[in-house]
């Protein structure tokens, strides 16, 4: 099993920045790739970054240039620092962990929202 504790999601004005945390823990030598992922209100929870062991990073257009994602394998946690935010990020971030087994486990979630 693995658990996931994420942080760092707030209030921020359109243009700042956020850094979220999420740190694995339980059978975390099973898991091969974390990522995040956002769900907005009345929208489908959508892949917002990912990494994998290898330490290749994959995002979607949207936040391409803005958000960076990063891993610290030895503390087994996962990062994401979204610049230059829009009100179009304004959503409940949750970290995501694969394993070896095909499972996904998820975090609690964080809100974030971008607002004047």
């Amino acid at each position: 099993q693995v658990q996931l504790v994420e942080s760092g999601g707030g209030l921020v004005q359109p243009g700042g920045s956020l850094r979220l945390s999420c740190q694995a823990s339980g059978s975390t030598f099973s898991i091969y790739a974390m990522g995040w992922y956002r769900q907005a209100p009345g929208k489908q929870r959508e892949l917002v970054a990912r990494t994998l062991n290898g330490g290749s990073t994959q995002y979607r257009d949207s936040v391409k240039g803005r958000f960076t994602i990063s891993r610290d394998n030895a503390e087994n946690t996962v990062f994401l620092r979204m610049n230059r935010l829009k009100p179009e990020d304004t959503a409940t971030y949750y970290c995501n962990a694969a394993t070896t087994e095909s499972i996904a486990y998820w975090g609690q979630g964080t809100q974030a929202t971008v607002s004047s």
